[in-house]
């Protein structure tokens, strides 16, 4: 079949050349991560101290940490720890970006429908606690018409919903622990149900609260992989296990976590800032980097699909239309887990937490860009456009040298504002693992659970750099009217 027009061979090698180094920069991290060897990528929880939590090195600590680093040793292999979050863990193995999960994960009958577990590593069980200060309930029947905090996937979440209709009250579902123990503090919950070790490490962290009921028997924890794949690995492990467990590494390592003494750091906010600029520096630069890249790559979109928008082919209106329709209509929690877990496991590969990051902002971001150049170009008078033609001037060239030129005038301070959002909308990328400025704070205090400080060092520095964004926005319309 014959082209009904032929461009010059010449002409497409740049571009074909400029889409290829794209695609290589982009996917390079996933497409290395995947060539075949004895290095595997493990997902982990981020906030289950004592099980994984990052100490105030920021180096990646704790009980399920340091048994697979001693495993991995043992056995010869290497692993590349992801710390994603307990249910993004989870989807992470299913979708393949994962070769396993170690994050304090009991082993539950359900869950051996969809992943094969290791020998238990830990005998677990849930106790509940309260405020230090509250004398009223001392037990399941002190609960009658009250909330209480759950985790979201953990073991006291389940034995919670066992009991809860038997002594009548309700549960309220969070992602972390930290949360759980501050919506206690905050008197909105009057308990939590939560593994033993993490409330034990808890308490003596000066969480606020004490136990009040004895364990109950529970589950046991587990490393797991996608069922039917890694058996390998999952062979490895038990060997290691039991090797550790013969020379006594095992019982260290625990002994080294539970039990220990209160903190004694210096936890107010001269202190917290003292202790923790390196990580909140590095989570500002991660947020600052994902903001720009994914604003000039929204930029180039917002054009091209802006200029779409106002076009006179109902064909290419009707692409631009859909592309703003699609990701104004979805939400961007939605677009990140479906491209970072949903593409890659559809179609076999993997993609770095950072690409999937970058490409879910700048689709996202794009959009709305879109809808603002459609708007600039709608508040050119019409006028303008009837009269560059009248005087001979092509379509194209009167948009480049007559109605853009007005248009960006309007459109400046509405760049500047997405820009604004995009920054904040990086906090929602903690989901699939990136540690921009709120996951590093959630980080933080999931080690310390000095929360309201925390939150409030990190807000301080939001607003530092959103109201130079906005001085920036200001001055440049001045000096645009002008």
């Amino acid at each position: 079949m014959r082209r009904r027009f032929d461009r010059p061979r010449n002409a497409r090698w740049p571009i074909l050349a400029i889409l290829l180094a794209l695609i290589a920069a982009l996917f390079a991290p996933g497409i290395a991560s995947a060539q075949p060897g004895r290095t595997y990528t493990i997902a982990t929880d981020l906030t289950f101290a004592p099980f994984e939590f990052e100490n105030e090195d920021g180096k990646l600590v704790g009980i399920d940490i340091d048994l697979l680093n001693a495993i991995a040793e043992d056995q010869g292999f290497k692993v590349d720890i992801k710390q994603l979050g307990f249910d993004a863990a989870l989807q992470a193995v299913q979708a393949g970006q994962a070769d396993g999960v170690i994050a304090g994960m009991s082993i539950t009958d359900a869950r051996k429908q969809v992943f094969d577990f290791s020998d238990p590593y830990f005998e677990s069980g849930v106790q509940m606690a309260v405020l230090e200060t509250d004398n009223d309930v001392k037990s399941y029947e002190d609960l009658k018409g009250k909330r209480v905090a759950v985790k979201n996937g953990t073991e006291g979440a389940s034995f919670a919903e066992s009991i809860k209709d038997q002594y009548g009250f309700t549960t309220v579902y969070f992602a972390d622990s930290a949360s759980m123990y501050d919506e206690v503090r905050t008197g909105n919950s009057v308990a939590v149900f939560d593994d033993y070790p993490v409330l034990a490490y808890g308490i003596t962290q000066g969480n606020g609260l004490k136990t009040v009921t004895e364990k109950e028997v529970g589950a046991s924890y587990g490393f797991a992989v996608n069922k039917g794949q890694n058996a390998e690995l999952l062979q490895m492990f038990n060997a290691g296990l039991q090797n550790l467990r013969d020379d006594g590494q095992y019982d260290e390592i625990v002994s080294t976590y539970l039990g220990q003494g209160a903190s004694t750091s210096d936890n107010s906010i001269i202190g917290l800032i003292k202790s923790t600029y390196p990580q909140l520096l590095k989570g500002l630069w991660l947020t600052i980097v994902l903001s720009v890249v994914s604003i000039a790559i929204a930029l180039v979109l917002g054009a091209i699909f802006g200029l779409c928008r106002v076009s006179t082919n109902m064909f290419v209106r009707g692409i631009g239309t859909t592309y703003v329709d699609i990701f104004r209509g979805t939400p961007l929690l939605v677009q990140a887990f479906f491209i970072y877990f949903g593409i890659p496991a559809a179609l076999h590969f993997q993609m770095s937490a950072f690409t999937a990051g970058i490409i879910t902002l700048s689709l996202n971001a794009g959009a709305y860009m879109a809808e603002i150049v459609r708007g600039g170009i709608l508040s050119v008078d019409k006028g303008q456009m009837e009269a560059s033609r009248s005087l001979g001037i092509s379509y194209m060239k009167s948009m480049r040298k007559v109605i853009m030129p007005q248009a960006i005038r309007t459109m400046i301070p509405s760049y500047i504002n997405q820009f604004v959002i995009t920054l904040k909308d990086t906090s929602i990328l903690s989901v699939i693992g990136l540690a921009e400025l709120t996951q590093t704070g959630r980080i933080i205090i999931a080690r310390n659970f000095q929360s309201f400080n925390m939150w409030l060092i990190i807000g301080v520095m939001y607003f530092i750099i959103i109201m130079a964004l906005t001085k920036l926005s200001n001055r440049l319309e001045k000096r645009i009217n002008k």
